[in-house]
C-alpha cells in the first residue's frame, strides 16, 4: 500500500536508543522515531500493554493504571505527531495505526490542520462501562477525534466509540458521524485481512507441500493433527484449548497417538508480568497433558515456544487437519484467515471463537464460546469427525470470502472513505 501511494512510514525501529537516519527501502521512505529504555518500560510495556491492551480486551486480565505511564504515553505520542508533521507534504493523507498512538490524531491536527487524518484500531474497542475505568478517558477520546475517519475492526467497536464520545464529551452524533469542534468525524468498521493470493501461492509451492508431508511424518503420521498458532498472550485462550484437549483425552473421545496437538506460542512481551505468569501456566498444563497421556517418544502435545518463518507456518497450516483459534477477545485474528488461505486443497476444519472478529466473516467455521468448555470440546470433536465433503464446502465458502475481502480491499475501502469525510459542518 505504501509503495502504491509512494508513502512514507513513520515508526519505531524496534531497538531502544537513538533513531537511525531516515532511509529508503523497497520504494518506501522510512523515518524512524526514537524510543529510550524508559519509553519502552513506561510507554510500551506500561501504558500500552499493561493498561490499554487488557482494558480493550474486556479486562481478561486486570489493567494497571499509572500516572507515570500516562505521561510517557503523551510524550511518545507527541514525538510521533511531530515526526509525521515534519515529513507530511501539504494536504497529505496521514494514516495513524493502533492503540499505542491514540493521541496522535489530535496532536497532528494541532500542528498540521491541512492534513487528512485517518486512524485505525487493530484491537477491539471496549464498551463504555469498561472504558470509563481509564483515568485518561477524555484525553483518549479527544485524541481520536483529531482524525477525520476512525476505523475499527467491527461495527460494535465503532458504535461503542460513538456512544462514548457523546457520553464523555457530549458530542452530538447522527448514525456513525460525530460532530466535534465544527468538524464531522466518521467512525466505521473496516475488517482487516491478509494478502490472500500471496498465501495461496506460497502454500501451493512444491517445497511447502513436501514440508507439510514431512511434518506429518515427523509427528508419527497421526490420523488427526490439531494445530494452534498464537502469540503467547492471555487473550488467545491457549489455556482453554489445552484444558479442552486434556479432557477429551481423559474421556477417551480422542486418543494418542491417533491424535496429536501442535501448539505454536510465539514469545511476546516477555518483560510484562501478565505474560510471564501465563507462560508458566501454559507450560505447566502442557507438562500435565504429556505426563498423563504421552509415552516415550510420543507426545500428546508438541509445544513450540518460538517464532516461525512464514514458509514453515504455511507448511504447518497445510499439514493440520484441525485449526483451533479460540481467543477470549480478539479484534480480528488473521491466523484464522491464513489457515483458510493455505488450504488450497480445501481440506481441514477451522474451530473459531465467537469472540474473534474473524467469526463475523468466516461463518462456515465451527464457531464456539471458549468460555464454555463443553461447547469447545464438542466443536473439536465435530471438526475431527467432519465428513470430507462438508469440510470442503465450508472451506471453499470461507476462501471465497477472503479472496474478495483481502488486505487490498481493506486498505482501499478505508482510504476511499477517508477522501470523502472531514468536511466542515454547517454550524
Amino acid at each position: 500500500m505504501l509503495v502504491e501511494h509512494e508513502g512514507t512510514w513513520v515508526g519505531w525501529s524496534g531497538a531502544a536508543g537513538p533513531a537511525p537516519v531516515p532511509f529508503r527501502s523497497d520504494g518506501i521512505s522510512l523515518h524512524p522515531v526514537a524510543l529510550s529504555e524508559d519509553d519502552l518500560e513506561r510507554y510500551y510495556e506500561g501504558m500500552s500493554n499493561a493498561t490499554l491492551w487488557p482494558l480493550y480486551h474486556d479486562a481478561v486480565e486486570p489493567p494497571y493504571f499509572s500516572r507515570r505511564w500516562a505521561q510517557s504515553y503523551r510524550e511518545v505520542n507527541e514525538r510521533f505527531a511531530e515526526a509525521a508533521a515534519k515529513v507530511a507534504a501539504p494536504d497529505a493523507t496521514v494514516w495513524v495505526q493502533d492503540y499505542q498512538l491514540q493521541l496522535v490524531p489530535a496532536m497532528l491536527r494541532d500542528r498540521r490542520p491541512d492534513l487528512k487524518i485517518g486512524f485505525f484500531l487493530h484491537i477491539p474497542f471496549p464498551p463504555i462501562e469498561l472504558f470509563m475505568q481509564l483515568p485518561q478517558r477524555a484525553e483518549i477520546v479527544r485524541g481520536l477525534l483529531g482524525a477525520d475517519l476512525i476505523g475499527f475492526q467491527q461495527k460494535m467497536g465503532a458504535q461503542n466509540f460513538v456512544r462514548l464520545a457523546h457520553h464523555v464529551l457530549g458530542c452530538a452524533y447522527s448514525g456513525n458521524v460525530i460532530e466535534y469542534e465544527g468538524r464531522q468525524i466518521k467512525a466505521a468498521a473496516y475488517p482487516i485481512s491478509i494478502d490472500t493470493k500471496e498465501i495461496e501461492d506460497l502454500s501451493n509451492e512444491p517445497e511447502i507441500r513436501a514440508r507439510a508431508e514431512e511434518i506429518r511424518a515427523e509427528l508419527g503420521n497421526p490420523k488427526t493433527i490439531i494445530l494452534g498458532v498464537d502469540r503467547l498472550d492471555y487473550t488467545k485462550g491457549i489455556e482453554r484449548r489445552l484444558k479442552a484437549y486434556r479432557e477429551l483425552l481423559s474421556e477417551e473421545r480422542l486418543s494418542v497417538p491417533e491424535t496429536v496437538m501442535v501448539q505454536v506460542a510465539t514469545p511476546s512481551r516477555e518483560r510484562v508480568g501478565h505474560y510471564q505468569t501465563l507462560r508458566v501456566r501454559v507450560e505447566r498444563e502442557v507438562g500435565r497433558i504429556n505426563g498423563e497421556f504421552g509415552r516415550v517418544g510420543v507426545s500428546a502435545v508438541h509445544y513450540l515456544h518460538q517464532s516461525y518463518s512464514r514458509r514453515e507456518l504455511a507448511a504447518l497450516y497445510r499439514a493440520a487437519d484441525v485449526m483451533i483459534v479460540t481467543p477470549l477477545r480478539d479484534g480480528m485474528n488473521l491466523v484464522a484467515k491464513e489457515y483458510v488461505a493455505s488450504r488450497a486443497d480445501t481440506g481441514g476444519a477451522l474451530v473459531l471463537s465467537e469472540f474473534a472478529g474473524a467469526a463475523n466473516e468466516l461463518r462456515q467455521a465451527l464457531l464456539c464460546n471458549p468460555h464454555d468448555l463443553d461447547a469447545l470440546k464438542d466443536a473439536i470433536i465435530r471438526a475431527t469427525n467432519m465428513d470430507p465433503e462438508e469440510g470442503r464446502r465450508r472451506m471453499a465458502a470461507m476462501q471465497r470470502q477472503i479472496r474478495k475481502h483481502d488486505v487490498a480491499y481493506w486498505s482501499h475501502s478505508f482510504l476511499d472513505d477517508l477522501k470523502s469525510v472531514g468536511q466542515p459542518s454547517d454550524d
